[in-house]
């Protein structure tokens, strides 16, 4: 953003940052919290040793190869991912008892019975925008003559994934009926395939789950600990005086740390269900810097002042609404949140008096070039 804006100020970089370390704390929370839940379900290992086991062998290969490394895993890691949520609802389908789906509630099917539900699916999408682990890998890119094919294949992917994982929830709520230990404990996948698929084919199934688990935590605290590094330690702690080495240890550290703090939360029992954990996380990034990417790509005339208001306002109001309105309306905080951000980022920007010559220059060459 900051290079969009040919800004010196590293205003936007700390920002960022903070939200960066905040978000995917809580965020690797919920992938070390699932790599717990999975083994403590399936073979009876205790939580807490098994969250402390995956966090090590996660921060061991981050350490070990940095984003290249993150980036071959997250490649195999995907594919088992894809397997997984492939096979398992394909399955049960063909075992589903008829006395289970006639337990379900007619208001189940129903697609409006609670709009509050359906305004907050929709909502998901938006965090897609801003997720610095997702965007961050296009970084992988040979040459920006293939970002149009890497933009598809990307697209497809999430298609993909996201269908799938709706035919496991919705699936899984027909074979299993109105379970709601299951429901609440983000069990339905785990119980699903022990009970269709012998052992051997179990363990490989439920592998996906500790292959999403790891590959998403790893995303995240690789980023955080570039934005940390790149971002703070080099240009506002340092100076610009930092070699590699010292910048190769500084994010290393944060990784430490974030990874310890996590493990904390994910380790507590006010921390709530996987499912609450990556909303929480998934909200501040979509609010944050949703709109902000959006209008950095679509709109001309955004501004530096116009980006820092989208991310503190989107923030913000984020975590402002699931404090106080989320459980009374049952709206997913990321919407007020990011639109709050949209508009905010709008006036900011008009207010402002636009973006400088060289900056709407550069907004033109790109688009030209990319066209």
């Amino acid at each position: 953003l900051s290079n969009r804006f040919l800004s010196k100020s590293h205003v936007l970089q700390v920002i960022c940052a903070i939200v960066f370390l905040i978000a995917y704390t809580i965020y690797s929370a919920s992938s070390i919290k699932a790599c717990g839940t999975l083994f403590n379900t399936v073979i009876g290992i205790d939580q807490t040793y098994t969250m402390y086991v995956a966090a090590f062998i996660i921060i061991g290969y981050t350490f070990l190869g940095g984003f290249s490394a993150v980036c071959w895993t997250d490649f195999y890691q995907g594919l088992m991912i894809l397997g997984s949520l492939l096979i398992a609802p394909i399955f049960a389908v063909s075992l589903i008892n008829p006395q289970a789906v006639a337990g379900i509630p007619p208001d189940y099917w129903n697609p409006v019975a609670k709009t509050s539900d359906i305004i907050s699916g929709f909502g998901w999408g938006l965090g897609y925008f801003g997720m610095p682990h997702i965007i961050i890998r296009f970084m992988s890119l040979k040459s920006q003559k293939e970002m149009k094919k890497s933009a598809v294949i990307a697209i497809s992917w999430t298609a993909l994934i996201c269908f799938f994982a709706t035919m496991v929830g919705v699936v899984g709520r027909m074979y299993l009926g109105m379970d709601e230990n299951i429901n609440q404990n983000s069990l339905v996948f785990i119980a699903m395939v022990r009970s269709i698929f012998p052992a051997l084919m179990s363990g490989i199934l439920l592998s996906g789950v500790l292959a999403a688990s790891m590959s998403t935590a790893s995303s995240q605290l690789l980023a955080s600990a570039s934005a940390f590094a790149s971002d703070v330690y080099k240009p506002v702690i340092r100076k610009y005086q930092s070699g590699d080495k010292e910048m190769l240890w500084a994010g290393r550290i944060v990784v430490l740390v974030i990874s310890f703090v996590a493990l904390l939360i994910a380790d507590s029992p006010r921390a709530g269900s996987i499912m609450e954990l990556v909303a929480n996380a998934w909200g501040v990034f979509g609010a944050a810097f949703g709109s902000a990417i959006m209008l950095s790509l679509f709109w001309r005339g955004f501004t530096f002042q116009g980006a820092v208001a989208c991310i503190i306002v989107g923030a913000v109001v984020d975590i402002g609404w699931y404090l106080t309105m989320a459980a009374s309306t049952g709206i997913y905080e990321i919407i007020p949140g990011f639109f709050a951000s949209l508009i905010a980022g709008v006036i900011v920007s008009l207010l402002s008096g636009g973006p400088s010559k060289d900056v709407a220059e550069l907004y033109d060459k790109a688009n030209n070039y990319v066209e």
